[in-house]
Order: structure tokens, then sequence, then C-alpha cells
């Protein structure tokens, strides 16, 4: 007799059917819920965290949700991140600009009013504890094949030594065949100068004296009224400016050479700010006297400060005119000529001379400026340093100057090729500044390739390193969410815990008093691996403990009651509990970063005495070694374990002395001599 099942068995049956296939179409959804419960659980547990520390997210309320585009550490403790337009026309048009103040003891926030677009501004740390923000946008670019109208660099002439010229935006140039342009900023012309000839005559007989008028320029962009191919123009032409009669036509005039519809590149502006910490605002100082998008400010041991590179008012690549901004007056003078290419990695040596080492952020030839070298400013000469492997993808590369600072090396880190490309390198080398040849050499390869790469000094003179991608601005879904210490005594990188967030280009990362790591910001061009849907700024704000944040509380060196500034190489003695374990003190100079350079942090060793209950610190005198400003004061134990940091500020040590500048020339192109330097 043949078998057949019963109601209840096919019910049965057909329910576990059904089972099953709801397990088999739903497994992959199954193991990954098991494997990030799984991931969580490990990564809570202490001995995951006391080897590789671990990473968490900072409720960020949505009203403080902004484009991060620069940090900065200042002397309160708080964390000031400017985002400007944030990369934004929508945002830029309206004249929305944004500030926001962070707070990480109690995770507050507050707005700060903008009054300018500093999106793409450069900053530097002051002897006072001001941070200055200098340059920022006047206009967004305008991408080929979408250029409608022809434009270009007017420069605007003035043969008049009686007075300045006022421009208002909307002005009129026109050409000599009647096509007119408008100039799209106000642009102010000084007067011109006069000048002094004594003509020879026959014979080398001296004549009268005979004044000579040089006429002052300005430079300003425009645009074709009209749009089309009528504007396009690639001769050198005379252009009149409309509305002005008599003497004024003829003094004042606009000259240009070539007005396209190429891409028109973002533009600079020359507005210069100082925050103030305490004040919580924006104080405007005197304006810088060329226009920056996209410059490096780097603090010098007189407490000045050199603004170098950037795009100017027509877009153009600064040609090498760079400048000092001195606290004490709020002004701007002159500084050395060279060229670099868009946030160079300047750092400030032992001796006052800045070693280059060739990091940038994009804008310029990928034939001009690259090339590392120490500078020396006061005869405005540049010796070229070898050995760098994968010399063509330093752009986009991370640069840190090594703890201690007294060991005068420099670290190179990643980096991509010029532009868009796809190139990316996991190399890192190390100059020794000290040594008579300086020269890059090898050091430890990092895991993969990467670009914007973030690299922080930690108070144990190891190198945190997170984020970053192996493609421009995270292409291809190519952001690497891993991180690592690397370790300059042994030359060696050591896993760190993962980070949930990835970073890549408009992205930092900064050290807290606390000992902690934030990072913020990213703008990646695409949201997926396929690069079909367009990107999202990151908004999110993950902060890294390290490992020696999960040691024995009860262990961790403290620092109480001392003194909150001294004067270079005096001592400072402060309460310390528990001072026996104390091993090691440095100074620790706060970051402003932007774009993955960050030439204001450094880690200088102090020396040490201790007594039951107190230590003292020595400064080092050099201030070329230790600028003054605020600084974050750790002791570390012989395991590295950190305490709280406090804020010590180390006063000017002479008035302001500018170095010696070589006179004003023309700019001609740079002489090689044998000995490997530029002139």
């Amino acid at each position: 007799m043949a078998y057949r099942p019963s109601k209840q068995f096919k019910k049965t049956a057909l329910g576990a059917g059904a089972a099953a296939l709801l397990l088999a179409l739903n497994a992959p959804a199954a193991l990954s819920f098991a494997g990030d419960t799984y991931h969580s659980y490990k990564i809570g547990r202490y001995s995951y965290r006391i080897q590789y520390g671990s990473w968490g997210l900072i409720d960020l309320p949505a009203e403080y949700r902004i484009n991060a585009m620069h940090a900065a550490l200042l002397h309160t403790g708080k964390v000031l991140l400017i985002a400007g337009s944030g990369n934004n026309q929508r945002n830029f048009d309206k004249g929305t600009f944004s500030t926001v103040l962070w707070d990480p003891k109690d995770d507050t926030f507050r707005k700060i009013p903008t009054p300018e677009d500093f999106f793409c501004s450069g900053h530097s740390q002051l002897p006072d504890g001001q941070l200055l923000v200098a340059g920022g946008t006047a206009r967004y670019e305008v991408l080929g094949g979408k250029v409608t109208r022809a434009g270009g660099g007017m420069r605007v002439k003035n043969e008049s030594p009686d007075k300045e010229v006022r421009l208002a935006k909307g002005t009129v140039f026109r050409s000599p065949s009647g096509v007119e342009y408008v100039s799209k900023f106000d642009v102010t012309v000084p007067k011109a100068t006069r000048r002094f000839e004594i003509p020879y005559g026959q014979g080398g007989r001296m004549m009268p004296w005979k004044t000579v008028v040089v006429a002052a320029e300005a430079r300003v962009f425009v645009e074709a009224v009209r749009e089309g191919a009528g504007g396009l123009t690639t001769q050198a032409a005379q252009y009149a400016v409309a509305g002005l009669t008599g003497r004024d036509a003829h003094d004042v005039y606009g000259l240009a050479e070539r007005l396209s519809a190429d891409k028109q590149d973002f533009q600079g502006i020359k507005s210069a700010y100082e925050f103030d910490p305490v004040a919580e605002k924006y104080v405007p100082v005197d304006p810088m006297r060329d226009a920056r998008w996209y410059p490096t400010l780097v603090g010098l041991q007189d407490g000045r400060v050199l603004a170098v590179s950037g795009l100017n008012d027509v877009g153009d690549v600064v040609p090498g005119d760079n400048e000092y901004y001195d606290p004490r007056t709020k002004k701007w003078s002159e500084g050395p000529f060279r060229y670099f290419p868009t946030y160079p990695s300047l750092f400030l040596a032992q001796g006052g001379k800045l070693l280059y080492t060739g990091s940038n952020a994009g804008y310029g030839p990928k034939d001009k400026g690259r090339e590392p070298g120490v500078w020396d400013l006061a005869t405005n000469r540049f010796r070229k340093v070898g050995g760098l492997a994968d010399p063509d993808r330093l752009e986009t590369s991370s640069s840190v100057l090594l703890p201690p600072a007294q060991d005068q090396k420099v670290m190179v880190l990643g980096g991509g090729g010029v532009g868009e490309s796809r190139l990316s390198t996991a190399r890192t080398a190390v100059v020794d500044l000290k040594e008579a040849e300086p020269v890059f050499r090898p050091t430890a390869r990092l895991p993969q390739g990467v670009r914007y790469l973030s690299s922080v000094l930690l108070p144990d003179d190891s190198v945190f390193t997170t984020g970053g991608s192996a493609d421009y601005r995270g292409r291809g879904a190519s952001d690497i969410r891993k991180a690592q210490f690397y370790y300059p005594r042994t030359d060696i990188f050591v896993a760190a815990a993962s980070p949930t967030v990835g970073r890549n280009y408009h992205s930092e990362a900064l050290l807290l008093p606390d000992g902690r790591v934030a990072t913020f910001g990213s703008d990646p061009l695409f949201a997926d691996k396929d690069n079909t849907r367009l990107g999202k700024f990151e908004h999110r704000l993950e902060v890294y403990s390290p490992p020696y944040l999960y040691r024995d509380a009860a262990r961790r060196p403290v620092l109480g009651e001392g003194p909150a500034e001294l004067a270079p190489g005096a001592r400072a003695t402060f309460r310390a509990p528990r001072a026996e374990r104390i091993q090691r003190a440095r100074l620790m100079r706060p970051s402003a970063v932007t774009h993955t350079t960050d030439v204001e942090q450094r880690s200088v060793e102090l020396g040490l005495e201790k007594t039951a209950g107190t230590v003292t610190v020595t400064v080092p005198a050099d201030p070329t070694l230790v600028p003054p400003g605020w600084y974050m004061l750790f002791v570390t134990d012989a395991d590295g374990t950190p305490s709280v940091a406090k804020w010590l500020r180390v006063r000017p040590d002479r008035p302001t002395v500018p170095p010696a500048v070589p006179p004003a020339v023309a700019p001609v192109a740079p002489q090689e001599h044998g000995d490997g330097w530029l002139d």
C-alpha cells in the first residue's frame, strides 16, 4: 500500500520549507547582523580597547551640522569649525557663511557670526592666542563647458600721480571694437609715481632733471556683457573705462591679453581677521596685499606669520608674492618672492629656515614648485631636498614634524597624483634636517596607497594616522576606514581601532587636551562604487580614544596648579601627585588644520625635574623650536600614559624684527647652482 502523508504532516513540511526558503533568502542579512553584533561586542571589550583604542560618535544637533572645512584648537580648549559657504554655491550666493564652536568638555556647540566667506582660507596660531584667519572665496569656479561669457583678468592702469582711482563692481570696460566687459568686484588703483631722471647729452654732458611718471596698476576679473563667442579675444588690447571723461579717461584704462571661455577657477579675497577665543568673535584686521584662496599661513619665531601661495582675485596661482603679518601692528608687509602650489606644507625648522616637504593640496602645474627644499627667508635661497620615492604623488599627502621637535625630522606620508589622478602611494619618508646635506630616506610603508591621510602627534611621541582614500575624493567607494600608530623610534606602524566614518577631501583631525583625537568633515565626489550618485558632505563628528586612556585611571599622571605663562628658556613648577611616576614632559602646539595641511602642530621635549609632589619643566630658549604662543603641557609616565593637558603660554622673546628681504626685482626664472641652491 502506497504511503500518503497526513494533512498535518503536509502543513508542517510546507511551514518548514517556507522557513528554510526565508532563511536562505535572508542569509546575507542574518550573517551581516550576526557579524555586526559580534564586531560591536568585540570592540567594546576592555581587552580590545586596551590594545586598539575605540571610536565614538558625538551627538551633533542638526542646527550645528556645517561643512567643516577648517578646524582649529583654541587655548580655551574649544574647537573652532569653519565652513564659510562650505563648498556650496547656493550658500555663497545667499551670503550664508557658517562657523561653529565646539566644547569637547561637555559636547556643547555655539554658532559664531561669520562676516565673510572663509571657505578655503588659511589660519595660524598667534602669540597671544588669537587665531589669524586670512583669505577665502570671492567667486566660485565655473567649469569648462558651462562658461557662457568670456572672462579673465583685466589690468587697470592709473597714470595720474595726483589721485588714486576707485572703480565699483559693475564698471564697464570697452574694447577698441566696442565689445564691453563688466568688472565683478570693486577695484582701487593707487596713484602713479613720479621718478626723477638725469638725462645725458652728447659727450656725457649732464642735462636738466627730467620727471617720469610710472603708472600704478591693479587687477580685476571681468566678464563679457553678452553671452557667446563675441567676447572671446586672444590679442592684447587697451580698454576704455565707460563713464570717465577728460583727463580721467586718458589716465585710467584697462589692459587685457586674453579673455576666454575656458574653465574659470575659484577666486580669493584679501580679507583677514583674528578670532578672539575669549570674546568668541572675529575681529577684522588690515587686508592682505594679495587675494588668496588655498593659502598656507605659517607662524615664525618672532611671532609674525608668513602667508604663501593661493589663487588670487582672477583665479591664478599667486606667482610668488608672499607676505608677512605682524600681530603687533595688525598689518601686512612684503615677503620674499617664491612660487609654490596651493596649500604648501611649510615647517619652521631650527635656525629659522622653512622646510617645504612638497606636500600640497592641488592647484598649480605639475612641473612647477613641487620639489621639496629648505627655504632661507633672509636670503630667499631655496636648497632642494631629494630622495623621495613617488615624487609625482605628493599632492594631498600628509606631512608632520616628528616628535620631539628637537630631533628635527620631518615625515611625508602617502599622497596622490596631480589633479584628478587615480594614483596614490603607500610611501613614507623622513628627512633629518640636522644632516649637512638633508635627504629624504624611505621609512615603513603604509598598509596601502592613500591620499588625504590625517596625521596627528600624540603625547606619547607616536603619530596617529587615520582616514583618507585610495582614489581622488573617494571615487569608487575608496575611503579607507582604518587607523594606525607610527612609532618614530622603531619605524613601525601598528594597527588601531577602525573608524566608523570615512574621511577624504576636506577632512581634518586634531589632538584634544584630554588626549583624544577628534575627526571632522569629508567631501566625497560620489556616494557609490559605480560613481553614479553624487556624494554628500560628512557632518558626523567622531572622536578616537587611544589605548593609553584605558589604562588604570588611578595611576594616570596628574598636573595641578602652576603658572599660565613663561618666557623662553624659563622654568615652571607644577603640583603633581605621584610625581615619581612621571617620566617625560611635552609642549604640544594646538592644531589649525585644513586639506590635510597642518603646519602648526609640533611636540617639544622639556627638561624635567621631580620632587615629592611637584614637577619642574624647562622650556627651550630657542624660539625656532618653540615659537611664541599657547601650548598644551602634557606629562607622561613610563608607559606613555599622558595627563590631561595644562595650557601654558610661551611669551615672545623680543620685539618683532623683520628679517632682511632681497630688493624687489622683476620675477625671473630661478637659477640652479651646482650646490643644489635655487635663487
